[in-house]
């Protein structure tokens, strides 16, 4: 259990409490969930009275955006998870439709093949506010840290520092606690793909660290924590700690191996890089830089 932790929260005037000393949990509705396993990496689940979530799909980069809310809260808060520049009209139309106050939208870090939605997001919803991990450098109302908190309602999201793939990248993974949604579930970016994991060539790129950090991270979640990453190209939508501890072809191989597994995929550049990188260092805009702060803390 973290023991020490920020909390970010958004109430009707957006605040950041001081750091606790010890882990809080809030008498939430309480969250059932079951999950039906399928073939090849995915799964069915039900959602609660509590958490509801949508998984969406851009084509053209293979990315996932996640919408994630507190049905249960009055204000029915909400945030995103990887929004996409090309995908944001469906996305609010989306949360338009649920009735949901869309918070945050946060980044797991700043992607290479496609710009981010973030910066359109906060020039269409007031008071939305943006997340990435202080150690991306990049620019966001709000960085975060390993062992944060980011709260909307009743529910929560944990971060957990997992680079390799790029020197910022985060996985957020839904709260420990008997009123948290059980499985837990990890939004894992491109540190663990299904049946895969992003390359480690560039942008401070370290098959060693990433090695390590989804060794330590990840694998030590419980088996049956529900993995959702930020790309798939083989059709697949979700798996699981415990399948990818087994299944992976990659990260289940020892680490010396994987290292020389990862020096050699002779991956081509990145056609979107001198575009997307530059851009989602601020925020998904050149020209909306002064829209995000650097931090808020």
């Amino acid at each position: 259990m973290l023991l020490n932790f920020r909390v970010f929260q958004f109430s009707f005037v957006f605040s950041v409490p001081k750091p606790q000393k010890k882990a809080f949990f809030p008498k939430v509705v309480a969250f059932t969930a079951s999950v039906r396993s399928s073939p090849m990496g995915s799964a069915s689940y039900a959602t609660s009275s509590a958490l509801l979530f949508r998984q969406m799909f851009e084509k053209e980069s293979c990315t996932y955006t996640y919408l994630l809310a507190d049905a249960s809260h009055p204000d029915k808060p909400a945030l995103l998870v990887d929004p996409v520049d090309k995908t944001v009209d469906r996305d609010l139309s989306v949360v338009k439709e649920l009735g949901l106050k869309l918070i945050y939208a946060i980044n797991t870090h700043v992607h290479a093949d496609h710009v981010t939605g973030t910066g359109l997001l906060k020039s269409k919803v007031p008071g939305l506010k943006s997340i990435i991990s202080k150690a991306s450098n990049a620019k966001a109302d709000l960085f975060v840290e390993p062992g944060d908190i980011i709260r909307f309602g009743d529910l929560f999201l944990e971060v957990r520092d997992t680079p390799g793939h790029t020197q910022g990248c985060v996985t957020y993974v839904t709260g420990e606690g008997p009123n948290q949604p059980q499985p837990r579930m990890a939004f894992t970016g491109d540190a663990l793909l299904i049946r895969g994991c992003g390359r480690t060539d560039f942008q401070g790129g370290s098959s060693e660290q990433l090695y390590k950090s989804v060794h330590s991270q990840i694998f030590t979640l419980p088996k049956d924590t529900l993995v959702y990453p930020a790309h798939d190209y083989k059709g697949f939508s979700v798996s699981t700690v415990g399948e990818e501890m087994a299944h992976n072809p990659r990260l289940t191989k020892d680490q010396e191996t994987f290292k020389n597994i990862m020096a050699n995929l002779n991956l081509s550049y990145p056609k979107m890089i001198d575009i997307a990188v530059p851009a989602n260092m601020v925020c998904g805009l050149q020209d909306i830089e002064s829209k995000c702060s650097q931090s808020i803390s």
